[in-house]
């Protein structure tokens, strides 16, 4: 549990790497594995002298240094989205490549909490050749160990199976740590430097838990020790080749003494390699693999089933952090959708106006400081929300640092490019504050980051009731207008936008100018109703109804009770109520939750007796505002739901506003020890199956288990994105802006935690302060879809990512008077076509990364010999393209199918393509170079290579389902 905070990582950091690659130069036997390169770059960056980087050079060539991953962080495998786990590996990688020329091939992904089967996908994108994994169900592990069944060839994907499988290895029982216990003494074993204890280190050198020195007289029976734990290990394996990991968490800060103790150690089992029956030597994780890959075993094949949830212990259910400071998740799903919003954005400036006023290698910087700060919250103690109050404030103001920098840099394109179009309107002003429209005459500039046109509303915060909204060419456009939740003084208006892929419009809102006004919408409010003597009275149902749904709530509790999807006339019960799991957070009294662990110690319980509501109805929209309180005379509610559906007028594409029901919750402060859900019971015969994503990637099937122990928490599962229920003909999909834990706890229901309080007085959370007593209150957003699965199919891709990259909004005064606008409309895409592809893609990726390497290998390793990395700015003319598709194979008739594309076209309204070059998932491989290992399995029984597939030629490319294609695309320069 990497959880430090910064100035204790720095020092701590620092250490390591000074001393081992010190102690690396005095001896050729010694090895080391390097992981996290935002540690590695703070003492490459900071610390380090000429002297140490150029020997980090030597060991690295000769093997003894090996970076393992490469990432920025090791990534959570559970909560992370699959955008974010590539842009954190690629970040790490176009250092390591830029700076050394190498290219992890291994991974080591030892401690996060449970592992996704989107991971060994991208490692096999990445051009990986093994993959390491640890934490998985106990129970499960100890099967497997018994069974030799720890080693397999993962095809993670459905879709992709043999193309991207890569063989995986777990960790036995001792997991990544050396086993400390001596049987001839009562000090620790192997761990000889004791434990980090930074920024403060104590000053006489004795640190925590040094482990007994090797001396003359203990050294035959430390290397017994040692012998039988490796003998022991061997017995689970296939081959006799044993990883014996040597270290564990804050360790290797006095290489020194580590170093020379082990060396002792190694020489006398290899001195009397006879009598042990071992012989022993350092290694990387890549020496191991390769010693497994040459003995060309036949290995089995593991299908795409991940390791989800993850279980220490019968009551120890790690499926608490899927929900742990939902803020926290939140924020950084919000800055990577800027961010994605952000890059594109640059680039069509960069490639349309080379003479533009912006300077770009500020600009970069502006967007690299987000990059990072997104990168580094993926780690698996950041956004899994496993980390103390100081951590956590460390990755927030980094993230809103990025964010506000990107804001700032949009907010500075957009009024680049207008005053440069001397089409006489002069901008006072465009600023990326948050909310509202204050003075006379605003623009609101609305920017479309996905690369398919979009129809939805915006929401502007306003002072007034009577306003006007008008499109470039002075047109009135639809729009609402009603008093805001969030406050009695102010109004909210909603604003309907159609947007072509990538492009971005301004409306003007004024108070209202006699012409024509936006519509308002009237609210009326209900009795509060006292849900516990609901059933004593008859049924008053009233609709609430667009194109697409009729929604029935119930007057007698003023819950909802049924929709019905007019298309198909399907109506499905559906009701909806919170409850809280009270937990236990006395370890003398049981088992706890905690920020990584849920122990409910009972059922949930419903929180509220009674419910109040307003009905907000207007020409385009209604919103339904229910007020959840503990019984009939509360003063305060405890939970809010915000539930929208929208009307779409003539003319405008609203099949996907139409098609959504969208809920927004207000959940908190909660008392002490509550674990707050949202439970919707429905009349679904779903046989307790319950769907959810991997990373928004894939999706996973959860059939209800039951368990001697744990049952309620070990059917937790992660939600990124997605998560569905269904019968044979019927699907409720929830679709979500962050992470959340998710349950089928009964036949037809489904069950959102949306928000945790908790305190514990277990030692290691008290001493680390993980204590999670968190008093925030959180406002998530799930949009619902219902209908046939055919339906649902076609939508729920395109309505995530609608949900997941929803607008950018920022805001712009006009100086001096109004000049008429000329008469064509302008989509004001910051280029001239804007770039659209067909709705089973998605443009995952459209960046300029600004790395400087050659992208021919052999002419990045001779600068690197050359010294010459280092020099020049950073490299503006190379554009990063990923394009994924978004179906499985058999998943929908017209939707699975291969799309092929035409680069050159799909790309002409950025400027005229000359070179396309397809690269590894990461990019610092040509794919035509990469060659993969080949594992022999009984599928495939001869051993090899992979060849990855030829771009072809003409720029033509054909994705295949759950593809992502990776390119570096050049433009010719203006």
């Amino acid at each position: 549990f990497f959880f430090f905070f910064q100035e204790s990582m720095h020092a701590y950091a620092a250490n390591v790497y000074t001393t081992v690659v010190e102690e690396l130069m005095k001896g050729k036997q010694r090895k080391f594995i390097a992981v996290e390169q935002e540690f590695f770059r703070l003492w490459w960056d900071v610390v380090a002298t000429d002297a140490q980087k150029q020997q980090v050079h030597q060991l690295l060539q000769e093997g003894r240094l090996e970076f393992v991953i490469g990432g920025q962080v090791m990534h959570d495998e559970a909560v992370t989205l699959i955008d974010d786990q590539i842009l954190q590996l690629t970040e790490g990688h176009g250092f390591l490549y830029e700076t050394f020329g190498f290219r992890p091939q291994f991974s080591w992904h030892v401690d996060p909490f449970g592992a996704s089967a989107t991971t060994p996908t991208l490692f096999a994108l990445a051009g990986f050749n093994a993959h390491l994994i640890s934490r998985i169900d106990y129970d499960l592990k100890a099967d497997m160990q018994q069974n030799k069944k720890l080693q397999f060839v993962w095809q993670g994907s459905p879709s992709l199976s043999e193309r991207q499988e890569i063989f995986t290895h777990i960790m036995d029982q001792y997991s990544y740590c050396t086993p400390s216990q001596l049987p001839f003494s009562n000090r620790s074993a192997f761990y000889w430097n004791g434990f980090a204890t930074f920024p403060d280190p104590p000053k006489d050198g004795v640190y925590p838990n040094m482990s007994l020195p090797v001396t003359d007289t203990n050294l035959h029976q430390y290397a017994q020790t040692m012998v039988a734990n490796i003998k022991e290990r061997a017995a689970w394996f296939r081959t006799s080749d044993v990883l014996w990991p040597w270290g564990c968490d804050k360790q290797f800060f006095n290489a020194s003494v580590q170093y020379s103790n082990m060396d002792l150690l190694l020489d006398y089992i290899n001195e009397h390699s006879d009598e042990f029956g071992v012989t022993v030597q350092y290694a990387t994780v890549g020496d191991y693999f390769q010693a497994v890959y040459s003995r060309n075993l036949t290995w089995e094949i593991r299908n795409s089933q991940d390791f989800l949830p993850y279980s220490t212990e019968p009551f120890q259910a790690w499926t608490g952090f899927y929900t742990s400071r939902s803020t926290l998740k939140g924020v950084a799903r919000r800055a990577s959708s800027f961010l994605y919003a952000g890059e594109s954005f640059f680039t069509q400036y960069v490639l349309k106006h080379p003479a533009g006023s912006i300077c770009k290698c500020k600009a970069l910087k502006q967007l690299q400081s987000l990059r990072w700060a997104v990168s580094e919250v993926q780690h698996h103690d950041g956004i899994t929300g496993t980390e103390s109050p100081k951590v956590r404030d460390m990755y927030l103001t980094n993230l809103m640092y990025g964010v506000f920098n990107v804001k700032k840099l949009m907010a500075s394109i957009i009024f680049d490019m207008n005053n440069a179009k001397k089409n006489g309107e002069v901008y006072s002003s465009v600023y990326p504050k948050d909310s509202g429209v204050s003075e006379v005459d605003q623009y609101v500039v609305v920017y479309n980051p996905l690369a398919w046109n979009i129809t939805t509303f915006v929401t502007v915060s306003v002072g007034n009731l009577a306003m006007s909204v008008y499109d470039e060419l002075g047109q009135p456009v639809p729009a609402q207008v009603q008093t805001s939740v969030e406050s009695p003084s102010t109004y909210d208006l909603y604003i309907l936008v159609a947007i072509n892929g990538l492009s971005y419009r301004k409306y003007s809102v004024k108070p209202l100018d006699g012409k024509q006004s936006a519509f308002i919408g009237r609210s009326i409010k209900y009795k509060r109703r006292d849900i516990t003597r609901a059933g004593q009275q008859s049924r008053q149902l009233f609709p609430v109804v667009n194109n697409c749904y009729q929604v029935l709530f119930d007057q007698s509790t003023n819950l909802m009770h049924s929709i019905t999807e007019r298309e198909t006339n399907q109506t499905v019960q559906l009701t909806q109520e919170f409850l809280e799991y009270h937990v236990n957070g006395d370890t003398t009294k049981g088992p706890i939750s905690d920020n990584y662990l849920f122990g409910p110690n009972a059922s949930a319980v419903p929180v509220s007796k009674a419910v109040g509501l307003e009905v907000v109805s207007g020409a385009l929209m209604t919103e339904m505002r229910q007020y959840f309180y503990s019984n009939v005379t509360s003063q305060e509610y405890l939970y809010a739901v915000y539930t929208r559906i929208y009307t779409v007028p003539e003319g405008y594409d609203g099949n996907l506003l139409c098609h959504r029901i969208e809920q927004e919750y207000s959940v908190g402060p909660l008392e002490l020890n509550r674990e707050a859900v949202l439970r919707t019971s429905t009349n679904l015969n779903t046989k307790q199956v319950l769907y959810t994503d991997n990373n928004g990637y894939q999706m996973q099937k959860r059939p209800f288990k039951a368990y001697v122990n744990n049952t309620v928490a070990r059917n937790y599962y992660p939600m990124v994105q997605t998560a569905y229920i269904e019968d044979d003909t019927t699907r409720l999909m929830l679709l979500t802006e962050r992470a959340h834990g998710v349950s089928s706890q009964g036949n037809g229901q489904v069950e959102v935690m949306l928000h945790r309080r908790l305190w514990n007085n277990l030692e290691w959370n008290v001493n680390n302060n993980l204590t999670l007593n968190d008093s925030s209150v959180v406002r998530p957003v799930i949009w619902l879809i219902l209908g046939t699965k055919a339906v649902t199919n076609i939508l729920y891709q395109t309505s995530g990512l609608a949900l997941e990259h929803r607008p950018v909004v920022m805001f712009g005064a006009l100086s001096g008077d109004k000049p008429k606008l000329p008469g064509q409309l302008q989509q004001n895409s910051v280029h001239g076509s804007p770039v659209t592809v067909p709705p089973n893609l998605h443009l995952q990726t459209l960046s300029i990364p600004g790395w400087r390497y050659s992208s021919n290998h052999a002419e990045q390793i001779r600068s690197i010999h050359m010294g010459k990395q280092k020099e020049g700015d950073a490299d503006f003319s190379r554009v990063l393209l990923r394009v994924r598709h978004l179906y499985e194979a058999g998943e929908d008739p017209v939707l699975s199918q291969p799309v092929m594309i035409d680069l050159k076209s799909l790309l002409k309204g950025l400027g005229s393509v000359t070179t396309v070059e397809e690269r590894s998932l990461t990019g610092t491989w040509d794919v035509n170079t990469l060659k993969r290992w080949k594992w022999k399995t009984a599928q495939y029984p001869s051993k090899g290579f992979f060849n990855s597939t030829k771009t072809s030629e003409n720029f033509t490319v054909t994705v295949h389902p759950k593809e992502i294609r990776t390119f570096f695309v050049y433009f010719q320069s203006q």
